[in-house]
């Protein structure tokens, strides 16, 4: 990466870090991969995402990182466990508010990119993890919120839950634990990235 790439920091769960696919397959790594070396251009200087984290996590566990990270770029992605572990919608909202408050203040609405949970329910492992129906209804009403209270305060938000529902059909866009997002996936996602990102850098 050129030097004069922002420095980029993800945020977020297992979806952020990649679960069960290799570092080069992780969606940030592709979007910065896909950016190239031509400016605008990023450099992933830390991926925070963990496995399992919660909104309360992001807040507990990787908003405390910033200071010494010092991102000029951040994208965030979480809702995922808040609805598998059953934390009430109302406290998803006040933890986003917290999270993209705490954002704001330190890069600006422009330098902030959220992005929706997938579904995982149309995978071959989704079932293990609640009731299909339920969590898939959760997740949608979820990423209403996130998509509501990301707009709000002026930050760009790229919506991939449609193209999750794609696994459903085609298992190769599934990770090879049944679960998460396959590398191909992570690309179909980035396609729709890209040019968001590429028009909040500007020229």
């Amino acid at each position: 990466m050129t030097a004069a790439g922002l420095r980029y920091v993800a945020l977020g769960d297992s979806y952020t870090i990649g679960t069960s696919v290799g570092m080069d397959e992780r969606w940030p790594n592709q979007l910065v991969a896909a950016l190239g070396q031509e400016s605008p251009a990023l450099d992933l200087v830390a991926n925070l995402g963990v496995n399992g984290y919660t909104s309360r996590d992001v807040i507990d566990a990787e908003l405390p990182q910033l200071d010494a990270v010092r991102p000029e770029f951040a994208t965030l992605l979480i809702g995922v466990n808040d609805v598998v572990q059953g934390v009430p919608e109302a406290r998803y909202r006040e933890n986003l508010a917290r999270i993209l408050d705490d954002l704001v203040g330190r890069l600006g609405a422009e330098r902030i990119l959220v992005v929706t949970t997938p579904d995982y329910t149309v995978t071959p492992a989704g079932a293990e993890y609640g009731d299909p129906a339920a969590r898939a209804a959760s997740i949608r009403a979820f990423n209403a919120a996130l998509t509501a209270i990301a707009t709000a305060r002026g930050i760009a938000v790229v919506d991939i839950h449609d193209l999750s529902l794609r696994a459903a059909a085609d298992r190769s866009l599934v990770a090879g634990d049944g679960l998460h997002p396959s590398g191909a996936q992570y690309a179909l996602w980035v396609e729709r990235i890209l040019p968001i990102v590429t028009h909040l850098l500007g020229p």
